[in-house]
């Protein structure tokens, strides 16, 4: 019976992004390819999964960099905890990535491209020496566009956003998501930045953050000269 519920989780995960007011076109353009990989997990609050998790964000690593087709993404949705506000999905979303980072850093430093302090403009999270952008997603999101039925992490591979860079279609792209976006809720994310104007740690979670807020995220394995953490 697990199987077909995670089938039938994924389905629905596939159905949001493929609906037609979602306005992120990178990820339309993943489910089209067939390239958004994805896992179900039992709990984002449980670490007996991290190493589960941490297998299946390799083994997207290494399919993806055998490739030379673009838009990638892999998430992982969760059946549980029944999320209550923003603030608990944000601690629970460091605390996993956390978990995940320590556990990387076991075999992998970090990704030299980008920066490891989580306040510098070029930082991004890194796996098995891949930087990623986080989006999170949950049911009670204050951006409809972050609102799904259960907890998830999405690991887009940053490589793709330079690619686009490199070829003059991120902008476009980006300004075209944006008016979709404040179409569908309203406003603008408050939290939206350019890349390389303010850390992308803001984005993650999908919270509102106050100009007291710190970043959780600790690391200690990372060689850049950037990196105010070690």
């Amino acid at each position: 019976m697990t199987a077909i519920e995670n089938k039938i989780i994924i389905e629905e995960y596939l159905a949001y992004l493929g609906n037609k007011d979602f306005p992120c076109l990178a990820a339309k353009a993943t489910v089209a390819l067939q390239q958004m990989k994805c896992m179900v997990a039992e709990n984002l609050s449980c670490p007996q999964e991290n190493a589960a998790i941490l297998k299946f964000v390799y083994e997207f690593v290494d399919s993806f960099r055998n490739t030379e087709k673009s838009f990638h993404s892999a998430a992982v949705i969760f059946k549980q905890p029944e999320i209550k506000n923003e603030k608990q999905f944000d601690e629970l979303l460091w605390r996993k990535l956390q978990d995940l980072i320590d556990l990387d850093a076991v075999n992998y430093k970090y990704d030299k491209r980008v920066d490891a302090d989580p306040f510098s403009q070029n930082f991004s999270f890194s796996l098995k020496e891949e930087a990623f952008f986080i989006i999170g997603l949950h049911p009670l999101s204050s951006r409809p566009a972050r609102r799904f039925t259960y907890p998830a992490l999405v690991f887009n591979p940053h490589i793709q956003f330079e690619k686009l860079r490199e070829e003059e279609k991120y902008e476009r792209m980006q300004d075209v998501v944006r008016k979709r976006d404040t179409a569908l809720s309203g406003s603008i994310n408050p939290m939206l930045e350019d890349f390389g104007k303010s850390s992308e740690v803001y984005q993650y979670s999908g919270r509102k953050y106050d100009k007291t807020w710190q970043c959780p995220l600790k690391i200690n394995h990372a060689d850049n000269t950037n990196n105010s953490t070690t």
